[in-house]
């Protein structure tokens, strides 16, 4: 008697995200595959997958984030590279915080572009499909030989704020710099709110002004905020460019906070501008260098992140001031619509949250 192979959706994760992986399952209404990621006393990655994937649709959910980014890479590389000698059908990771987004260009001599190396060993490794969300810059999509769908948390975020921000009737959305400008005001386009940019001059930017000789940055080369060592604590003068914050509740929007350096300095010229409230919604919390102090001094009524990245422990010692927004229904509905043949169009309009 001959078996037909079932094809169905198998759902792996790492040690990345149990947290989301696990309520991405419950919404599918299926277990987890069996998976076991360890390391050998060598520091070496071990991968065990304890159930077939023959014939499967398999989703890898991976979500590389400090201190171990490097390490759950690996772990997903490998995960993936398990699957395609097993046999299965289709392949797809699902990395809602793309590692290494931030080198996305050369932007000063003999820079990597790590973005596309990252994007290569995914192809190489069996990858057949990407599912990512809020990338840095949406052209890294280009990176790929092979399908790679970019969700938005937009949608998730206008129901946020519709539903917990006090008078956000008299707010206004606010980028803290250009490369965030799209970002900010597709929101306030959706919420039918002004909009205010925030210019910021760097270090080098000064430097470069008041000594003529010194090389220019090269043009295009701030796509968007970084908030890393090198660019964020660079900051010197921050100022408001366009729109009227005076009495309004500012909401300052933006892809991703590490050291939170960027969101400090908007939130105090939004204060001295004359906002009411200063709130922060940013995609992904990487906060990799930020005490729990330096959150708790942040001067915003409320920072909120989606859970890209687990937030459980900085939540527990941040309390009420930092809050998370889940992305899991929308991650789990890119995975059926995907396994269905479905169109995923309707995820960058309609909020799951």
């Amino acid at each position: 008697m001959v078996h037909q192979t079932g094809n169905s959706i198998r759902l792996l994760t790492g040690n990345s995200h149990p947290r989301l992986a696990e309520a991405v399952a419950s919404r599918l209404g299926i277990a987890l595959t069996p998976c076991h990621v360890s390391k050998f006393l060598s520091l070496e990655t071990s991968v065990q997958i304890h159930a077939s994937v023959r014939d499967e649709d398999v989703f890898i959910l991976q979500s590389p984030s400090p201190p171990d980014i490097n390490d759950h890479l690996m772990e997903l590389l490998i995960m993936i590279s398990a699957c395609k000698t097993a046999s299965a059908k289709r392949i797809t990771a699902v990395i809602p915080c793309f590692p290494y987004s931030r080198q996305d260009k050369k932007d000063k001599s003999r820079a990597p572009i790590t973005a596309k190396l990252v994007a290569n060993l995914l192809a190489v490794a069996g990858a057949d499909h990407v599912i990512t969300m809020d990338l840095h810059a949406s052209q890294i999509q280009g990176f790929f030989d092979i399908p790679c769908d970019n969700l938005w948390s937009e949608p998730s975020m206008v129901t946020y704020i519709k539903q917990e921000i006090p008078g956000w009737k008299n707010g206004i959305i606010v980028s803290p710099d250009a490369g965030g400008a799209k970002r900010a005001t597709a929101l306030a386009d959706q919420l039918n709110l002004d909009f205010a940019l925030i210019n910021r001059k760097r270090k080098r930017d000064l430097l470069a002004a008041t000594l003529p000789t010194v090389p220019p940055t090269p043009a295009g080369s701030d796509s968007g905020s970084h908030d890393d060592d090198e660019e964020a604590r660079s900051v010197e003068k921050m100022e408001l460019l366009v729109g009227d914050v005076r009495g309004k509740v500012a909401i300052l929007i933006d892809d991703m906070i590490d050291t939170g350096h960027t969101v400090r300095l908007a939130a105090q010229v939004l204060r001295e501008a004359g906002a009411k409230e200063v709130y922060a919604l940013i995609s992904h919390g990487l906060l990799s260098e930020t005490t729990m102090e330096n959150l708790r001094d942040l001067p915003v009524e409320k920072l909120v992140v989606t859970n890209s990245i687990d937030q459980t422990h900085r939540r527990q010692e941040c309390g009420a001031m930092l809050e998370s927004i889940d992305i899991s229904p929308v991650i789990a509905e890119s995975i059926r619509r995907t396994h269905n043949g479905e169109s995923i169009s309707a995820l960058f309009k309609h909020s799951y949250f």
